[in-house]
């Protein structure tokens, strides 16, 4: 009896597969499991399954058709592949009819399901507890990226602000979990873009290595040291960043990994070094698409990581004059062992990813604690800055609109600052070139003098779907009509009391000289200096409500002197 009705349930179990639109033998959850654990399948991952354990699976699961097992031969479906085949896929391979393909694609879900990897999980302090992929995971956890834990964030400021503290490596992390965030909504809202698998994960990892090319101190090393040791050197850090990404997959074999989870090398490893670094190809008549990795109706994954559009991601820039010193005086004693043995300096270390992997802040504690002779002016300059005896702050002021300094004239504006020595410096006070520091600091919006909102559309509240431009008039009054400027700031390396009102004097006089604004204490340290400057002067408004006034109140003590 019991026999007959395990039968009978068999039976109706095999009508309920085909009403259901399931192959027969997966009607339940524990046969499901049991086909999924066959013994010619199951003693490798599934990433690892070739298309001949594919169609073994396939076969076992009631998908029998010779004509649909020798498309997936033909076109080298893999394991790896399984999870993320989707109706299209399959509409492309020859597979129909369309209920086929929907019963096909819920078993290969199912199948998905039961080999999913393991996300890891990171306590972020900003982001809370995020989920990174299993790819990114074997990405982060190699020397190369572990480098990103040794670079400070935001350069010397830590120095100023002892907040300022966070590294490469957790800011990575949170580009990376942030572009995943925003491919996938896409995906969920606008499912016509037709986002799959290779495009989120590319977009991930390109956020995740976007600053692997950062050197000692972040934007200090390639904005202020590079340009100093190295001027004629057209280098940045994506540069080197797209390097390091290549250095890392091939120096720890993660192309074979890649390719486990479904990314094609061919294409996407160059759709991720452009997110980086931007294209690798130039625009031509013949070529107006200059990108390899994705076509032209995907142009919109582009500006997620590196946005060329609207410049809305790129990062803002800061300086910290005195570390970059130490580098100058250090650079020509150091030597970093790179590949083949050979020895690179600090300066030129981005040539050879080995050298540029054990470039990190920590040169500043090998300089530090050397006791080399050679290295004694660098080492006397960070003595200094552990003890606190930082350049002095001398002032700051801009040049006018459309006069702004070239960047050629850089190196030549200490030099400038000297000369301009104003009539009563006495002569045991002159101060030299090499007093001074100027630094040229070029702030904008991401896109120079231009609007980035003027390139950014908006959707409206009356149709979700269709999106608009917004001029500022339609917006507000109030809005910038600014989005460049260029600050300049001036630091004395003589930190004594009279070496330092001495600068001041020189600094004023400069900014007569090159008709930059008044700095805005200006009047208080250099009273005898600011008039000479007619523009300077206040104003016809200010001069009848503030020094009338003090000129009556000044009078009566006038008289009373004479008396």
């Amino acid at each position: 009896m019991m026999q007959g009705r395990e039968a009978a349930e068999d039976v109706q179990a095999s009508k309920r597969a085909r009403l259901s639109g399931l192959p027969e033998g997966l009607c339940t959850p524990e046969k499901r499991v049991s086909a999924w654990r066959a013994p010619a399948c199951a003693e490798l991952h599934l990433r690892d399954w070739d298309p001949e354990r594919v169609c073994d699976f396939l076969g076992r699961s009631g998908f029998r058709d010779p004509d649909l097992l020798r498309r997936f031969r033909e076109n080298q479906i893999s394991g790896s592949l399984l999870p993320y085949l989707t109706i299209s896929h399959l509409e492309n391979l020859g597979i129909g009819p369309q209920d086929l393909r929907l019963k096909l694609l819920a078993c290969l879900s199912k199948l998905g399901q039961h080999y999913a990897e393991e996300m890891k999980v990171f306590n972020d302090p900003i982001h809370g507890h995020i989920e990174i992929h299993p790819l990114l995971i074997r990405i982060i956890d190699t020397p190369q990226f572990q480098r990103l834990r040794y670079i400070k964030q935001l350069g010397g400021t830590y120095f100023v602000f002892p907040g300022a503290s966070h590294n490469r490596f957790e800011h990575s992390l949170g580009v990376g979990y942030l572009a995943g965030c925003l491919v996938r909504a896409l995906k969920e809202k606008q499912p016509e873009l037709e986002i799959n698998h290779r495009d989120i994960l590319c977009v991930e990892i390109a956020g995740l290595c976007h600053d692997l090319g950062h050197g000692p101190f972040s934007h200090m090393f390639d904005g202020r040291f590079i340009p100093l040791v190295r001027p004629g050197l057209k280098w940045k850090h994506e540069t080197a960043s797209v390097q390091m990404f290549e250095h890392l997959i091939t120096s720890n074999d993660l192309g074979k990994v890649m390719e486990n989870y479904g990314l094609v090398l061919s294409e996407d490893m160059d759709f991720i070094k452009e997110q980086i670094g931007g294209p690798i190809d130039e625009t031509t008549c013949e070529n107006p698409w200059p990108y390899r990795g994705r076509p032209r109706e995907k142009s919109f994954l582009y500006e997620i990581v590196a946005n060329k559009r609207n410049g809305i991601d790129v990062d803002k820039w800061d300086y910290f004059a005195r570390i970059t010193d130490a580098f100058l005086k250090a650079d020509p004693h150091i030597q970093i062992e790179g590949s083949n043995r050979k020895y690179y300096k600090i300066s030129t270390a981005m040539e050879d990813m080995e050298a540029y992997c054990k470039l990190t802040d920590n040169i500043f504690l090998e300089i530090l604690h050397s006791s080399r002779p050679e290295l004694a002016e660098a080492r006397e300059i960070l003595y200094k800055i552990e003890q606190r005896q930082l350049y002095k702050y001398v002032g700051e002021t801009k040049p006018k609109k459309g006069k702004e300094i070239e960047k050629e004239e850089y190196d030549t504006l200490p030099a400038d600052v000297a000369a301009a020595k104003p009539e009563n410096i006495p002569h045991d006070m002159e101060l030299k070139s090499e007093d001074f520091i100027v630094d040229v600091i070029n702030m904008d919006y991401g896109m120079k003098e231009q609007n980035p909102i003027d390139n950014v559309r908006f959707y409206c509240k009356s149709d979700p779907s269709q999106a608009i431009k917004i001029t500022k008039e339609q917006v507000s009054r109030f809005l910038p009509e600014t989005f460049e400027e260029q600050l300049i700031r001036v630091y004395c390396k003589k930190t004594d009391a009279k070496s330092l009102n001495a600068a001041i004097q020189y600094f004023v006089q400069w900014c007569i000289y090159r008709d930059f604004t008044k700095p805005q204490d200006g009047d208080v340290v250099a009273p005898l200096l600011t008039p000479m400057k007619a523009s300077w002067k206040n104003t016809e408004e200010d001069e009848l409500e503030g020094p009338t006034e003090c000129k009556k109140a000044s009078k009566p003590r006038a008289r009373l002197f004479n008396n």
